[in-house]
């Protein structure tokens, strides 16, 4: 399938795929819609603790840096643990501008390491942050009552249906402690329904540049 690097609305890079017309993140930001969905309506509910979080669909590893460059700011220590069936190619990775528009260049080489390192491998970047990468199906995910904070950033229902389905998101419910909630750009009947089914208290919340509103769950 074709891939492309294109630049959304607020300046940062994302990857396109014509043939499904759909992109890594959205196309009205990347960047703002991380910060959105998965820090400003996820991670910052979490401060001065020890969190484990799971992100679905690790992707360009953009969501996994904005988490370790915003995770100093509530005092966390994470451990982060990506789960991705389609590891982007390194030559993809070399063209996203994510340290520049983010202001990172001191933590260019945190974002090269990221990327670098062995999956299935658990690497301390720095004291307060851990990441494994996971080369697995989602419907593979085996996890039970791990994690506090899960961000759902497959793509979306419209190419991808099976990645939103009761089954799915009964995974995310056990691999979720109680208390633990899961955050998602998606704000489609269904998917919400299909999460209230397996057991999440759900909200609609506001959602990023481009979207009127996006989903956050909670297993009570």
């Amino acid at each position: 399938m074709k891939r492309e690097i294109i630049i959304t609305s607020d300046g940062s890079s994302t990857i396109h795929l014509p043939e499904w017309n759909e992109q890594y993140h959205s196309k009205h930001g990347a960047i703002q819609e991380a910060k959105h969905v998965f820090i400003k309506s996820g991670l910052s509910l979490f401060t001065d603790k020890k969190i484990s979080i799971l992100e679905i669909g690790f992707g360009t590893g953009l969501n996994s840096f904005i988490t370790f460059l915003e995770a100093p700011k509530f005092n966390l220590n994470i451990n982060y643990v990506g789960v991705e069936a389609y590891p982007v190619a390194a030559e993809e990775i070399e063209k996203l501008n994510y340290v520049s528009e983010l202001i990172a260049i001191d933590s260019k080489h945190i974002f090269n390491q990221m990327h670098k390192q062995e999956w299935e491998f658990k690497n301390e970047l720095t004291h307060n942050f851990s990441l494994t990468k996971r080369k697995q199906f989602f419907n593979e995910i085996k996890d039970i009552n791990t994690f506090d904070l899960i961000y759902f950033d497959a793509f979306g229902a419209r190419v991808q249906p099976e990645l939103w389905t009761e089954t799915i998101f009964k995974t995310m419910f056990n691999a979720l402690k109680n208390g633990g909630i899961l955050v998602t750009y998606s704000a489609k009947g269904s998917v919400r329904r299909a999460m209230q089914s397996v057991g999440f208290i759900v909200e609609r919340l506001p959602g990023p540049p481009g979207k009127r509103e996006m989903l956050r769950a909670l297993k009570k």
